[in-house]
């Protein structure tokens, strides 16, 4: 591996690129509200540390207490995202981003870390296989797929909130809740948003704009939940041919 890695800071964010939708243009608002939404977490002890190469090498982890999620528990780091593509896939840049994130945690004197995977490979989410070669167990689950790995230092295990395992709302229309943490997001409820009009689709959606909404939502949740018809359906992000693709088929 000849390429270094960088971590992201207040001084250095606006010069340094964010990996994913490095050159798209429909994703800049996005990338724009990502870099903002990064800039208040630093200090919270938010790393994101990324390859420093034009490519998508990263990896995003924050302290348990202070993660956009809907998981609780003390003393540990949360992965949002291990993410290596294309390319650079096979070269032990995901192995060299692990092991910074287990050696920080132990380094600052946490319990453990912890991500978000399933009982099988979904997109946006963590591979459950790369995890446990490194240890990781399955601490707790939410719905029939949705696992909380983690790798403890002393037998101390995180859990997902108790409202998380509900999977439920009361509303019956498409409803979507969604953070500002991807830079894919905004793009991606424009496009819903627009198809849902044209399309006469009833549509609800709900930003999760606060640490306080994070921990309260109702589902498994790392950056993008949707329900249809009051049940939990994903947490893969939608555009608008992946909607009308749901639509027309037996899931939503």
């Amino acid at each position: 591996m000849s390429h270094q890695f960088i971590n992201l800071t207040a001084d250095n964010i606006e010069k340094e690129h964010l990996c994913c939708a490095i050159a798209d243009k429909k994703h800049q608002a996005g990338v724009a509200a990502k870099k903002q939404w990064l800039k208040e977490r630093f200090a919270e002890g938010h790393v994101f540390r990324r390859l420093d190469a034009k490519g998508k090498v990263f990896i995003e982890y924050a302290p348990l207490e202070t993660a956009w999620v809907p998981v609780l528990g003390d003393n540990y780091l949360y992965i949002y995202c291990l993410w290596v593509a294309g390319s650079f896939k096979g070269k032990g840049y995901a192995n060299s981003l692990i092991e910074y994130c287990i050696n920080d945690a132990k380094e600052k004197g946490k319990d453990g870390v912890c991500v978000l995977s399933s009982k099988k490979k979904k997109p946006f989410l963590s591979d459950k296989k790369f995890f446990l070669k490194y240890g990781f167990e399955v601490a707790d689950t939410a719905g029939d797929d949705y696992q909380l790995l983690a790798l403890s230092f002393n037998g101390n295990k995180p859990r997902f909130s108790e409202n998380a395992k509900k999977m439920k709302i009361d509303r019956k229309e498409l409803t979507i809740y969604y953070g500002l943490q991807c830079p894919y997001i905004p793009d991606c409820i424009k496009q819903v948003q627009e198809y849902c009009r044209e399309n006469h689709v009833p549509l609800t959606t709900i930003p999760v704009d606060t640490l306080e909404k994070a921990k309260a939502l109702p589902c498994v949740f790392n950056n993008w939940a949707v329900f249809c018809d009051g049940s939990f359906e994903t947490s893969h992000l939608l555009n608008e041919t992946f909607l009308k693709k749901k639509l027309m088929g037996s899931n939503f």
